[in-house]
């Protein structure tokens, strides 16, 4: 009712309905981890396709296997990738312009092919703190490559132009590290960069993720949990490192990592397993077998770019992460990202080719094979978590059911905040009921459950038997939702028989 009714007529008031809509939350946002050329260092950078990654961290790297991830990830249908790069006592480049002290923007020897000039053709020639500065890229033999112009900068701490304010913002080479009082006199050519001072630093470790005695990543939010400072992400792919394989201590603490966050962790197949034996013998020693990982065999063998397109071993998790993403966009995260369809783009062959009987052997363990398939090529062909293997009879065996538990999850944890200090009482159960339900629903209508109705699809349950009187004491609201997944065909059996001719009932 209108609070102050004062004049005999008609009066209007608006009802809220109670609907709030609850949207589902991105299925394959992959986060990456690792060594790059150039970049920013320990803070999640969100890209759109692998050009993103060639300008911001300088693409493909002989020394790293993070730039052959991606590059795999955009390939096989990837859309949206976050990446945190780590380095290991790199440095950034100095240069030094008359007086004015400037650093490559980024820690790694790409710095030492910057060049800079300075004129002082500003817009106001009577202002003698102004200046211009030309910064560009080149190559061995001074060719640039790349150039960009910062006009109008001014040595004064109170021009809104302060030199150090506007390469923060607007260059994506250089920061400025010491200021002269008078603005640096013009250079006649340009001025590169203090030679070996921009370093690559050594090849990453386990402390590079997980820091070292006396550090606290998680704390500090480097490393590993630098993702702290992401919004969402769905799988996650830390690729080797240096030449060899991904300590089995990392990948559990990833794993642990992915639980808490609601991902999934992608484990590549250590570079040894050239055999099926190898494999079942080091399945069990690869990871702990969390709901929240998953691990594919064998690796990918590409040409490498960098190596005049030499055949070289590759880990499968960019693209199998990229398939992830081309499945959840054509048919749902309900769809197990396997079969024919899950095809493997730009992945000539495999290190290990492997037989119906080979395959037979590893899928009760939970080892998701990658083969090659007549007229398809290389597909993905197993959907299993690493609870998958049959001994343990986990509810959480296959990729697409666990992948739809975290997907629901996720959804409504960030839709249900607005229920935090409501009266808790039947109208805000009512609420909560109206709104997960349909949420619940557009999903069976998109064919995500089992079931050929709600009722069998599908149950949200909010009312005085799930929030007792003790609860509502203790300030809590307990909503139940369960649902039917659906499970992957993963055996297909014909049963054919022979009938007899001219045979009457």
């Amino acid at each position: 009712m209108p609070a102050n009714l004062t004049f005999p007529g008609v009066y209007i008031e608006e009802i809220p309905s109670g609907v709030r809509t609850i949207v589902g939350v991105a299925t394959s946002i992959t986060a990456f981890i690792g060594r790059a050329l150039r970049g920013p260092s320990n803070k999640p950078v969100v890209i759109n396709s692998n050009g993103d990654f060639e300008r911001i961290f300088g693409g493909l790297w002989v020394e790293s296997s993070l730039g052959f991830a991606v590059r795999d990830f955009f390939l096989n249908g990837g859309s949206q990738a976050i990446i945190v790069r780590l380095h290991r006592g790199a440095t950034p480049s100095e240069i030094v312009v008359n007086g004015l002290i400037l650093d490559a923007s980024s820690e790694g020897e790409w710095g030492n092919n910057l060049a800079v000039s300075v004129n002082h053709n500003t817009k106001n020639p009577a202002d003698t703190e102004q200046f211009n500065l030309r910064i560009a890229e080149v190559d061995a033999k001074d060719n640039e490559l790349n150039v960009e112009e910062i006009l109008n900068v001014s040595v004064n701490p109170n021009d809104p132009r302060y030199v150090p304010i506007v390469l923060r913002e607007d260059s994506q080479f250089v920061r400025a590290k010491t200021v002269p009082a008078a603005r640096p006199a013009a250079t006649p050519k340009a001025i590169k960069a203090t030679a070996g001072t921009g370093k690559k630093g050594d090849p990453l470790n386990v402390a590079s993720f997980l820091g070292g005695v006396g550090d606290k990543f998680d704390e500090d939010k480097k490393g590993l949990f630098a993702l702290e400072n992401a919004d969402l992400f769905n799988l996650l792919c830390i690729p080797p490192y240096d030449a060899g394989d991904v300590d089995t201590g990392l990948i559990n603490r990833a794993i642990k990592y992915c639980e808490d966050k609601r991902a999934m962790f992608i484990v590549d197949p250590p570079a040894a397993w050239d055999t099926v034996q190898e494999v079942i013998d080091g399945v069990p020693n690869v990871s702990d077998p969390s709901k929240n990982a998953a691990l594919f065999f064998p690796r990918l063998l590409q040409p490498n770019p960098l190596r005049e397109n030499k055949i070289e071993s590759f880990v499968p998790c960019g693209a199998v992460a990229g398939v992830f993403a081309r499945t959840d966009a054509q048919r749902g995260v309900w769809k197990a990202p396997a079969g024919l369809d899950a095809t493997l783009v730009g992945v000539p062959q495999l290190t290990v080719s492997l037989t119906n009987e080979e395959n037979g052997q590893l899928n009760p363990l939970g080892v998701n094979c990658l083969r090659t398939m007549p007229a398809v090529g290389r597909v993905v062909w197993g959907s299993r978590t690493r609870r998958g293997d049959d001994r343990l009879a986990s509810e959480w065996k296959y990729v697409p059911v666990r992948r739809t538990a975290l997907f629901i999850e996720e959804s409504l944890y960030r839709a249900l905040q607005w229920v935090v200090f409501e009266p808790n009482d039947e109208p805000l159960w009512a609420q909560i009921r109206l709104n997960v339900g349909a949420f619940m629903n557009s999903l069976f209508r998109q064919g995500a459950f089992q079931g050929q109705s709600p009722r069998e699809a599908y149950f949200v349950k909010c009312d005085k038997d799930t929030t007792t009187q003790n609860d509502i004491d203790r300030g809590i609201v307990n909503i139940l939702v369960g649902f039917a997944p659906l499970k992957p065909a993963e055996f297909v059996v014909i049963k054919l028989q022979q009938i007899a001719g001219q045979i009457q009932t």
